[in-house]
């Protein structure tokens, strides 16, 4: 019976636990933000069928006013029909592909965007965790390290200021506790919001990576950077919408047919040919706006280029500084403080003074504090650096 109690525990844990990997997974399957532009895919689809479709025909009834005995006097139905320049259609549909193009990299953008959210919060929430961790451990020691100094030193005034010290320090960590619990739960509710359902807790364990190296992070950067890619979408819709205006200077023609009906004479057909006439220079006018469109998206995308470089260097800039932070706390300073450590911890079971031993207590934990937060801004450097080179992982 008590196994089948825990295997119900552990299942239903489960339902509420997930990793990262599941958690961007469900995310990218069913965020609202991501729907909106899939939606906006889907109506560009009937941007295409209508850019490849004639213009409406036109239906003309017209009778004049001479008496029915002329044989002028007639009523007529008149049917036209434009039929576009060769190749028009065409060049239409290619303006509404490409902007499908841009639709489809900004969609492919969101997607990163929104991993890189995913990925700083839930950083954000090891990090609080721990920090709650080792409170609580600290909390534990100080209130242990308190009873066992009361049992060993008699009670003076120095004994009641190393006590009081101790029971302030204690009431800090209690404080910080208190605090870091609110932190969490509004980092979870900020994550259940970016995963589109409702997280209580989430499985991740995360450690210190290895040295970044500029140069690989640099290696086609530029041709996968998701920003750079939409830009990219976007010269090629403006060089579509050039050969669109380009072609436009080129006539459209009418096809015409009517059927006249005369009362007292014979009924007759006539059909004709009609041709737009492109003579104020409009289409010119429009041509050139487009190429000039294009060259402001390219001086666009060059300075893009730019941003893209330096944002890379500012999120190097930050992991190779959390890198060294971290090794300088784990490989110099807590071996160091440790030691320290021993000592004072040591010295409270002969009575001696417990400021000290408080002193050092809270440089540890400082310490810890401070290697904690490197681990956690070497992860989020690096979620930032996953986003600029467009990956979804």
């Amino acid at each position: 019976m008590k196994y089948l109690l825990l295997g119900t525990f552990l299942f239903a844990s489960s339902l509420w636990s997930m990793t990262l990997d599941t958690l961007i997974e469900k995310a990218l399957r069913g965020s609202p933000s991501l729907s909106v532009i899939d939606a906006r895919l889907k109506a560009n689809k009937q941007s295409i069928d209508i850019a490849d479709q004639f213009a409406n025909s036109e239906l003309f009834l017209t009778k004049n006013s001479l008496d029915n005995k002329q044989a002028m006097s007639q009523t007529v139905v008149t049917f036209k029909q434009k039929i576009p320049y060769f190749s028009k259609r065409a060049k239409r549909a290619d303006v509404a592909l490409a902007d499908e193009k841009v639709l489809q990299e900004e969609l492919r953008s969101a997607k990163i965007a929104l991993v890189e959210r995913i990925k700083v919060t839930a950083y954000t929430i090891w990090e609080l965790r721990e920090l709650q961790r080792i409170i609580d451990t600290y909390i534990a020691l100080t209130k242990q390290n308190i009873k066992l100094y009361e049992s060993y030193t008699s009670v003076g005034t120095k004994g009641h200021m190393g006590i009081m010290k101790a029971e302030l320090s204690l009431s800090d960590l209690k404080v910080q506790r208190s605090a870091l619990d609110a932190k969490i739960e509004a980092a979870y509710a900020r994550l259940s919001y970016l995963g589109a359902f409702q997280i209580k807790e989430l499985d991740i364990d995360l450690h210190m990576g290895k040295r970044p190296d500029l140069t690989a992070l640099k290696n086609a950067l530029l041709e996968q950077n998701p920003r750079l890619q939409v830009m990219q979408k976007e010269i090629q819709k403006q060089n579509a919408k050039v050969a669109l205006s380009d072609i436009n200077n080129y006539p459209d023609f009418a096809l015409v047919a009517g059927y006249a009906y005369r009362e007292k004479f014979d009924n007759y057909f006539n059909v004709g040919i009609g041709i737009s006439l492109p003579i104020y220079g409009t289409e010119d006018y429009k041509e050139q706006r487009e190429k000039a469109f294009v060259l402001a998206t390219k001086s666009q995308k060059s300075d893009l280029a730019l941003d893209v470089m330096a944002q890379l260097q500012s999120y190097y800039a930050q992991e190779l500084s959390a890198y060294n932070i971290y090794h300088i706390i784990e490989d110099e300073a807590l071996p160091q403080v440790a030691h320290m450590f021993e000592l004072s911890s040591s010295s409270i079971t002969v009575g001696s003074d417990l400021f000290k031993y408080i002193d050092v207590l809270f440089q540890k934990l400082d310490l810890e504090k401070k290697s904690i937060e490197a681990i956690t801004n070497y992860k989020k450097a690096a979620a930032n650096i996953a986003a600029l080179r467009g990956e979804l992982r």
